[in-house]
Formats: C-alpha cells, structure tokens, sequence
C-alpha cells in the first residue's frame, strides 16, 4: 500500500518510511497482549490472539517480508521485554518458537496478497483468511510434532475463533480505510 504513494511521491526515504511503520506495528503487536491479558487475563489473549492483528496489518500494508519480519520479531520482542520486566514472560519459553512460526506466516500470507490489495482493498478479507488458515495450520502441525494430543489442539483453534473471526473483519476494514485515504491524498496532490 505505502509502496505507490511513495514512489508517486518520489520520496527518496522509502525503507525509512516503511522501517517506521514496521517498528510502530511492532510495538502495538508487544503492547496489545499486555493490555488484553491486563483487561481478560490470560485466557483472553488465547481467545483473541492480539498479537496476531499488527502482523496481518503489516503484510497488507508493507509486504510480505515487512509482514514476515514483524511476525517473527514480534513474540521474540514480547518475550525479551516482558521476561526482562515482568514476573513471568509473554510468550512462555515454550510456546515462542511456534509462535514465532504462525505470527510470521500470519505476516508473511497476508503479505503476499499486499500489491493486490492495493489495488483491489476488498481482496484484504481473502487474505487475512488465507492468512489465518496457514497460520494455523503451522501451528497444528509444530504442536503435533511436540506431542500434542489433536483434542488439545482442537480446543485450542476453537478457542481462538473469536479472536480469527474479530481479525477478519477489523484487518480488511483497517487497510481499506487506509487504501482509501492515500488514494484520497495522492489525488489531492
């Protein structure tokens, strides 16, 4: 999305741009699962997997290597801070490699629908569902290979609808408001 209307701006600072956005989304992908273990405790960070939303926004809106980067750096970021500075570490120890797995293909899957997106905002609810699929998916099959009994994992990923179905909404509704107002500046100038 920023990729037309910094190349129609001819703005020589486009990876500074990009960089900063990408350090914002992060920073919300750290601070949304404190602020909703805060308010619902931990089960509502199951249940509405807050730090999957910047990820989606940022491969709809950078791509998908910016996507797949902040997917990654995100749970690693959230576990240095919160192990660092609060009694026990967000992610677990145990649960950050798949994490890191499933919020970078959250990133990255959304990503790849980003060019198209830009041109076609309505294609922004396809992806985020082609997004969220194969994010859970990586995450059904790291977890059986660690030993997870399937009727675990299948409580999981329901639980999780809710948060999957709050995502899939408000992540295309947040990039075609986003679309809509460059293309609205960019006709402007």
């Amino acid at each position: 999305m920023l990729d037309i209307a910094l190349q129609k701006q001819k703005l020589p600072v486009k990876i500074t741009v990009k960089t900063t956005v990408a350090v914002l989304l992060t920073v919300l992908a750290v601070a949304l699962p404190q602020l909703t273990h805060a308010l619902g405790g931990a089960a509502a960070g199951a249940a509405y997997m807050p730090m999957y939303l910047p990820a989606l926004l940022a491969g709809l809106l950078l791509g998908k290597l910016w996507g797949l980067g902040v997917g990654i750096l995100s749970p690693v970021i959230s576990y240095g801070f919160t192990s660092l500075t609060l009694a026990s570490a967000m992610p677990s120890l145990e649960r950050l490699p798949y994490m890191v797995l499933e919020v970078g293909a959250f990133g990255l899957v959304a990503g790849l629908f980003s060019k198209r997106a830009q041109t076609s905002p309505l294609i922004s609810f396809p992806a985020v569902l082609a997004a969220q699929f194969s994010g859970r998916l990586i995450y059904v099959i790291y977890n059986l290979i660690a030993g997870k009994s399937i009727s675990y994992l299948w409580s999981s990923v329901c639980n999780s609808f809710t948060g999957l179905w709050l995502q899939a909404i408000i992540v295309p509704l947040i990039s075609i408001l986003l679309f809509a107002v460059l293309k609205n500046e960019q006709k402007s100038e």
